[in-house]
């Protein structure tokens, strides 16, 4: 895959969604996620994800010498340009919209 030059700094959109009951677990979680992109008629590719709760996530790699996290790290230089946040940050998923 080529990453597209002049990546933004941050993805340009965000879904936020609230879910009952809020302890849902990961699949169902990465399932509510694609049914949120495929409301909006989208296709797009999961780069990284983030488990608040657990304090899981995915990549599990290193990336950047900053301070930030390396999921977003990873998911940004990848050309992450979507954001699924699930109960107020519980569940994050970073997508590429294709």
């Amino acid at each position: 895959m080529q990453v597209p030059p002049n990546l933004p700094a941050h993805p340009k959109r965000e879904i936020a969604l609230h879910v009952d009951p809020p302890d849902i677990d990961f699949a169902t979680a990465r399932e509510r996620a694609r049914d949120a992109i495929q409301e909006i008629g989208a296709e797009a590719m999961l780069l990284s994800w983030h488990n608040q709760k657990t304090g899981e996530f995915y990549p599990k790699t290193e990336c950047g010498r900053d301070d930030r996290p390396p999921w977003i790290v990873f998911a940004e230089s990848r050309g992450a340009n979507l954001i699924v946040d699930i109960n107020d940050g519980d569940f994050r998923f970073y997508f590429l919209l294709l």
